[in-house]
């Protein structure tokens, strides 16, 4: 089964960039500065930023759906990033060297499973669990600090 794997839309953060550095406190953003790579996945380009790069680090609902599982978490988001189109079937390097929490939900936002995988199998436990006709999409996350990283969805044909 073939999957798609989604960045967040870069024009969601467009309004939090040029703002000042007290603007985005007041919102409970904070302009960082990537002092390593990897160690600042971006989730609209879903690279990771060079040293030196800027970048916003935010709350972001990543579950809206209005059962136990909604949920927000902190992620990054490089300043100027351009919005990653991954191909249908493609897992991005950001993912390859990380240990990921692969969750999977029904069309009401149930949690229906979940597994952990290494970054370099993750085709195997995605399309395992979107064989299951009940799972609707999945959700990544960085299993180390729990931050969400993408949605997963079947690839449409």
């Amino acid at each position: 089964m073939q999957f798609q794997i989604h960045a967040l839309p870069a024009h969601t953060f467009a309004t939090f960039f040029g703002g000042t550095d007290s603007d985005l406190a007041e919102r409970g953003i904070i302009r960082v500065t990537a002092d390593k790579s990897p160690g600042f996945p971006c989730r609209v380009s879903l690279r990771d930023a060079a040293i030196g790069e800027s970048l916003l680090l935010l709350n972001y609902e990543h579950q809206p759906a209005p059962t136990p599982y909604r949920a927000t978490h902190a992620i990054f988001v490089r300043e100027h990033a351009e919005q990653a189109y991954p191909a249908p079937g493609e897992v991005p390097l950001l993912f390859r060297h990380r240990i990921m929490s692969i969750r999977a939900f029904d069309a009401a936002g149930m949690m229906l499973a979940a597994e952990i995988a290494e970054g370099t199998d993750l085709e195997r436990p995605i399309t395992a669990m979107l064989t299951n006709p009940e799972i609707t999409y999945l959700h990544l996350h960085f299993a180390k600090p729990g931050c969400y990283a993408a949605r997963v969805d079947r690839a449409r044909p």
